[in-house]
């Protein structure tokens, strides 16, 4: 790429964060900023083209534990309306995940069972209560059955868009979105089955407006629960939509993490109920081998990089920089070699950064130049070396020592061995290494990139 076309492409990058073109409330913006939660979940939403291979075990914890406990192995075994099934199969869900072969049997059950699960992006969860909303609706009555929370507009949008394709062969069953910029009449009432929306506007129209009359809800679904709890205001709303709704409405409950926080939130919204979790597998860095190279200054590790680029055969490579401005001054050089450059960061729209990493995946770029934003999730098998141009550090100058294994972890990922190469240029960052090291309890050998036979080695 052409260094004009990158820098204004860069410009034309920033300038789109200034025009937002969803209707979207001051508030509504705060909680979808890039740097937060939500942000990161709808980028894993718009970028994932199947499902993730979970390796986690599940989890079960039922709130009787001599009820027995059920899974499938088939969609047919749920004995689904041939309507859901056909919608089923069009989303090219051919078996359920491991999250759905435990999740459906107890959400489809009668009489219906809450539920709070742990479920990361990839997994099939969405669909999962997306199915558990379609098979307990009644399309013949016309008002509101099932309500779904979620922290965002545009996660709403999201949930959405699985609804519509779910339910494509299901007419008579339709959805509303209680989202700020979709004005009712007032004393109207909907006719909708399903209703999608904020915490906010939700609470409103159950209670104020009185659109929706919260005693015939059948399903209440909570998405996202630890992105919600992270917005001001939305844990609250949550929790005054849920006194609203009756005792034998069903409750479903979804987060990727469960800190003290959210597990304290979750019992509060859903009584009795079982429990899905994943059991944590640590991730290993056995796959991965890691280096260091010694420099003095931003230069130095830049043409240490040029060395390493020149001596071995690379896919692809994931470059991580500590800041935005770092990251752009890289991108430019990188570019003047010659090198094919895409460059993401958090002032970028969500979408913009979904767009850069799938034209990544497919191979147009061999180079990505990152800051943080790009650490999770992301997972592009043709990655064969993670630089750290910058180490990681928390806020307070500290090792991050989760975000280096998010990082690093992008590389040696699909049962093939990662190759991690670390940039230091100080004392500091020395320091920052050394402790990295100790933390993991793995040494980190150190690499001549002057030397092009020992960096010939690595890549064996």
């Amino acid at each position: 790429m052409a260094t004009d076309s990158w820098a204004q492409a860069v410009d034309e990058q920033e300038a789109a964060e200034e025009s937002v073109s969803h209707k979207l409330t001051q508030r509504e913006l705060t909680s979808a900023r890039p740097h937060d939660k939500a942000a990161q979940s709808l980028l894993n939403k718009l970028i994932r083209n199947n499902l993730v291979n979970n390796p986690n075990q599940v989890e079960v914890l039922q709130k009787d534990p001599n009820s027995p406990l059920y899974s499938v192995k088939s969609f047919e075994e749920l004995r689904l309306k041939p309507q859901l099934l056909q919608g089923v199969y069009g989303m090219g869900f051919n078996r359920p995940s491991k999250i759905q072969e435990t999740a459906l049997p107890m959400m489809l059950a009668e009489p219906p069972q809450n539920l709070i699960a742990q479920s990361q992006s990839g997994t099939g969860k969405t669909a999962a209560f997306v199915l558990a909303m379609l098979s307990h609706v009644d399309p013949n009555k016309t008002y509101p059955q099932c309500l779904c929370v979620s922290p965002t507009y545009e996660l709403a949008l999201q949930t959405g868009k699985v609804i519509e394709q779910m339910g494509k062969h299901y007419p008579e069953v339709s959805l509303v979105y209680a989202i700020r910029g979709n004005k009712l009449q007032r004393g109207m009432k909907l006719q909708e089955q399903i209703v999608i929306g904020t915490p906010g506007t939700m609470l409103d129209w159950c209670g104020k407006f009185k659109f929706i009359d919260p005693k015939k809800i059948m399903v209440f679904v909570l998405d996202e629960a630890d992105v919600m709890i992270a917005t001001q205001g939305h844990q609250d709303q949550s929790i005054r939509i849920q006194r609203m709704l009756p005792k034998n409405c069903q409750m479903l409950l979804f987060s990727a993490t469960f800190e003290e926080t959210v597990w304290s939130f979750a019992q509060r919204i859903v009584p009795d109920p079982n429990i899905i979790k994943l059991k944590r597998e640590e991730e290993t860095l056995d796959t991965i081998k890691q280096y260091y190279v010694l420099c003095n200054s931003r230069e130095e590790k830049f043409h240490s990089l040029c060395n390493i680029y020149g001596a071995i055969t690379i896919a692809q490579a994931m470059i991580f920089c500590h800041t935005r401005k770092t990251a752009g001054w890289l991108a430019g050089e990188l570019s003047r070699e010659d090198h094919q450059v895409a460059l993401l960061s958090g002032e970028m729209q969500v979408e913009q950064r979904a767009a850069v990493i799938d034209r990544f995946r497919e191979g147009k770029e061999k180079v990505l130049v990152t800051t943080n934003v790009c650490a999770r999730g992301i997972d592009v098998e043709q990655v064969s070396v993670v630089i750290n141009f910058d180490l990681p550090v928390d806020k307070d100058g500290n090792p991050d020592n989760e975000t280096y294994l998010h990082r690093i972890g992008r590389t040696g990922r699909f049962g093939k061995r990662g190759l991690a190469i670390n940039m230091v240029d100080s004392k500091m960052s020395m320091n920052i290494l050394n402790r990295i090291q100790e933390h993991f309890s793995k040494k980190i050998e150190k690499l001549d990139t002057d030397d092009l036979d020992e960096i010939e080695k690595i890549s064996g």
